[in-house]
């Protein structure tokens, strides 16, 4: 095992967080499928995040009819339904979606535009899993918002064509007052309560900003 990826599983299996490390993405989904069996969900969900993209999670929901999945990132469907789907997201058994920054004492760390990610990990949804490949793992809490600052951010920003901030431009962040700043709401997760709800996948691979 990877081990910076061993002391930041046995980091947060102390801060109560449910772990498994895996190879690839293509094992993280095998894992994912996993729980989905052993939870049985009503009702699913997802927030964006490029590392879950690339395990192939979302067609794998798409494809299968034993649940419901509200689907808030449906190109086909207006911004505003979309965004109604994502509020229902709120209630549902699973949600899954990545992390910005893991610490190696066992600490989640997101910076988010909107807030649909972050607010159903931190309550609502009866499970969750996250999914982080090794290079979102960092050794302390300033670390985590530095790398969200200089590479997460800027980088998500290149990605959605249209977005009028300096980083768009520059790729670096100015802590700006743009309408389209991405970064509004921050959010850590330092224990998992109750304990074992949020499920962490590290993979033992390069993915995602």
């Amino acid at each position: 095992m990877n081990p910076t990826l061993e002391t930041c599983a046995a980091s947060l299996l102390r801060n109560r967080f449910d772990v498994r490390v895996v190879a690839t993405s293509e094992e993280a989904l095998a894992a994912m499928k996993t729980i989905v069996e052993t939870e049985r969900p009503e009702v699913v969900s997802f927030g964006d995040s490029m590392t879950m993209r690339a395990t192939g999670v979302i067609e794998w929901l798409r494809g299968d009819r034993r649940f419901r999945l509200l689907d808030g990132f449906d190109p086909s469907m207006p911004r505003s339904e979309r965004l109604e789907i994502r509020r229902q997201a709120l209630l549902c058994d699973l949600f899954i979606t990545g992390i910005n920054a893991v610490t190696a004492a066992g600490t989640l760390h997101w910076l988010d535009m909107v807030g649909n990610r972050i607010a159903p990990v931190a309550f609502g949804p009866r499970k969750v899993i996250l999914v982080a490949g090794r290079n979102k793992v960092v050794a302390s809490r300033e670390e985590a918002e530095e790398r969200i600052r200089r590479i997460a951010a800027p980088q998500n920003v290149a990605r959605h064509p249209g977005f009028r901030t300096p980083c768009a431009i520059t790729g670096v962040c100015s802590d700006c007052n743009s309408p389209d700043r991405i970064c509004n709401t921050r959010m850590e997760m330092l224990r998992c309560h109750p304990a074992g709800r949020v499920t962490v996948i590290l993979i033992d691979e390069d993915s995602g900003l």
